[in-house]
């Protein structure tokens, strides 16, 4: 593919899977970026008890990169770090990736084409195209609670969990019931004395039907890969009826609200805890949660759920609206990431110097979720409106590679320095993607979706099935084209 080179930031699997679509296409001119010291991304970074994902693992991997191998339905952190970590090894990408590299700020040089990639070690990367592949859940968010920095005990966020932390026997506090939470909080509850529970809002809370995967089944799927793939199709079609249900029919998430509320009513047997449990708000407008032992750990004798809101952390514990203070030796936030954030802090300057985050102002934004205008030969992957409230990250991840891929076979083409995607189009788009959510159950209450201002930046508003048709084919007529200087 000529002398095109592409610049790729992180290793989760937003930027291994471009880098392996370039990989299998024949181009091999690309370098991945790692601040870290290994491949991973957020399955690398979270690493507190009972971390594992909430989609089965059969439909949450890649298409092309069945693993027979998987020990649970539901795989935990530790097997899916590994399955990606194997994956890089496999298609050959460790030459590839520079880690120990810190990405601070990219600038676009308009005269040469050329994307200007600082790191805060002082080193310069330049690339005709620049991916970020840094995710949205990948900055932990700290809540703004007075008084945190005069705590005398033991404080972190789960997604830096403290692994020296003796917890056992202690009181233990924990602010907020995420999806994060809901996994380690039975886990706490099994070590500490007392564990207090902070929930601003309950969360809807599903059965997750998980099972070990024996031997035989292991055998199975290596050798007869169609019965791996029809368990995978099967999720797959459960998957894009939630969205449908979320997006387009309401009612139809009734019988999943039912289940919810028979959930409750097997494990929690107190009418005033149940009460506290109960969402308010209509299922799906926050992430619906899939676990097992949350809620028969909430109805443990060593904890209690409080729904009041926090007023400030003092030196021994946490102070609640009406003046109580409940003592904590450690206190543990749940409190989640900044989804909406897109890029973090990192620096991005397109034509003119204009700045991205000036860009993204009102809301994060771009083209199919991967192009902005005024940003040439920029792709996100996993960037605004491609986050799913069901199904797999990993569907919407391929589509967005195949996507860069086509581009960079444009840019290789003789006479041809970037493509910059039309306003127009971008628009059109927005606007479209923006009115379609309007109608859906996330602009009913406030998530992690949401901005301030009400604009859901996150989601995609559609089935994935909808957004493989869009992204399947580069369409040249939504980019302006420019030749060499």
């Amino acid at each position: 593919m000529g002398d095109t080179s592409v610049l790729i930031v992180g290793t989760g699997f937003g930027g291994v899977g471009t880098a392996i679509e370039l990989k299998r296409a024949g181009f091999e001119n690309f370098t991945i970026l790692e601040s870290a010291g290994e491949p991973g991304g957020v399955w690398r970074e979270n690493t507190y008890p009972g971390a594992g994902c909430d989609i089965p693992s059969p439909l949450y991997s890649f298409s092309y990169e069945p693993n027979p191998d998987w020990p649970k339905r539901f795989s935990l952190q530790p097997d899916i770090h590994e399955y990606l970590k194997r994956v890089v090894r496999r298609y050959g990408l460790e030459p590839h990736i520079r880690f120990g590299v810190r990405v601070t700020s990219a600038a676009f040089d308009e005269e040469r084409g050329l994307w200007r990639v600082e790191t805060a070690g002082g080193e310069t990367f330049e690339a005709n195209v620049f991916v970020p592949a840094v995710g949205q859940l990948s900055r932990p968010v700290q809540p703004d609670i007075p008084g945190q920095e005069t705590f005398e005990g033991i404080s972190f966020h789960s997604a830096h969990w403290d692994h020296d932390a003796d917890l056992r026997g202690k009181k233990v506090a924990v602010i907020g019931t995420g999806a994060s939470a809901i996994q380690f909080v039975p886990e706490l509850q099994r070590q500490a004395g007392e564990l207090t529970v902070f929930q601003r809002t309950a969360p809807y809370i599903m059965a997750k039907r998980d099972t070990s995967y024996r031997r035989w089944q292991q055998r199975l799927f290596r050798h007869l890969p169609a019965t791996q793939l029809l368990g995978r199709l099967r999720i797959f079609l459960l998957a894009e009826y939630a969205t449908y249900a979320m997006t387009k029919h309401p009612l139809l998430a009734k019988v999943f609200e039912l289940r919810t509320a028979q959930l409750r009513r097997r494990h929690i047997k107190d009418p005033a805890l149940r009460e506290k449990l109960t969402p308010d708000y209509p299922l799906g407008c926050k992430r619906i949660l899939f676990t097992n032992e949350y809620l028969p750990a909430l109805a443990q004798h060593n904890v209690a759920v409080e729904t009041r809101r926090i007023s400030a952390i003092t030196p021994s514990g946490v102070r609640t609206e009406d003046g109580v203070e409940h003592e904590a030796d450690a206190i543990v936030y749940g409190t989640g990431f900044a989804a909406t954030d897109f890029l973090g802090e990192l620096k991005v300057e397109g034509l003119g110097g204009k700045a991205l985050s000036d860009a993204w102002k009102g809301g994060a934004r771009a083209y199919l979720g991967m192009t902005v205008p005024g940003f040439p030969n920029l792709f996100c992957v996993y960037g605004p409106n491609t986050n799913l409230g069901a199904g797999s990250i990993i569907y919407m991840i391929e589509r967005q590679a195949r996507y860069i891929r086509q581009a960079v076979e444009h840019l290789t083409k003789p006479g041809v320095s970037y493509m910059d995607v039309v306003p127009e189009v971008e628009q059109r788009y927005d606007e479209e993607i923006q009115r379609r959510l309007g109608r859906s159950v996330w602009t009913t209450c406030a998530s992690w979706y949401r901005q301030e201002n009400g604009r859901v930046s996150t989601n995609w508003p559609g089935l994935v099935t909808e957004y493989d048709r869009r992204t399947k084919t580069l369409d040249l007529g939504d980019y302006r084209t420019v030749g060499p200087r």
